[in-house]
């Protein structure tokens, strides 16, 4: 399932050796400290700690710049709504906030395996059988929206690229037919890929 869905990146860092639970609860509680932080200055000191964790990852500088890249046009439209608004300070705050929260949901990716974190998910949603609903499917489903978020992003960046090449990027249609199709023909295929590892709905 890595190959097809998951930005995994092998390794023996401390971070790859954390239970994804562990991975998990951090996240939340880091993007939850993220909202606190109230001024740029804060979350200046937060990227550097992100930054760091990157290093001790050791995944590789591109693989996390693969993280925010499909993201840097929205944090520009999130910056320039922000500036006419909250002003500079303001602008700056929110900006660093998602970049930074998406940064660290990249992170977990690229240090846990989707077999693990869909095993945790599972372990943690147990109590869905008490409503008829599979765990295991629930984690599925969980796991491939978190992994197909970059996906269609960096299809989404592909398509304004070839927008601008064109001289059509003021045109919606250029912009939202091809990536309609793009996220179609994904979906196509991990559709594929679970049917032939048993994984569709015939059972």
């Amino acid at each position: 399932m890595n190959g097809l869905t998951g930005a995994y990146v092998p390794g023996s860092s401390a971070l790859h050796r954390l239970p994804p639970g562990a991975k998990l609860l951090g996240l939340a509680v880091a993007c939850t400290g993220l909202l606190l932080l109230p001024t740029p200055a804060a979350l200046a000191g937060a990227a550097a700690v992100v930054a760091l964790l990157y290093a001790l990852s050791r995944v590789g500088w591109a693989a996390a710049w693969a993280q925010v890249r499909p993201v840097r046009w929205f944090a520009v439209a999130l910056f320039a709504v922000q500036l006419a608004f909250s002003g500079p300070e303001g602008a700056v705050t929110a900006t660093l906030r998602v970049v930074l929260a998406v940064a660290l949901a990249g992170l977990v990716t690229l240090t846990t395996r989707t077999s693990d974190l869909m095993a945790c998910l599972e372990r943690r949603l147990a109590v869905a059988r008490v409503v008829g609903l599979d765990p295991f499917r629930v984690s599925l489903l969980l796991s491939l929206t978190l992994r197909s978020v970059p996906v269609v992003a960096g299809l989404a960046v592909r398509v304004r690229e070839a927008q601008r090449a064109r001289g059509v990027e003021r045109s919606v249609r250029a912009f939202a037919v091809p990536l309609v199709v793009g996220a179609l023909r994904h979906a196509d295929a991990l559709g594929e890929a679970l049917s032939a590892r048993g994984l569709d709905d015939a059972d």
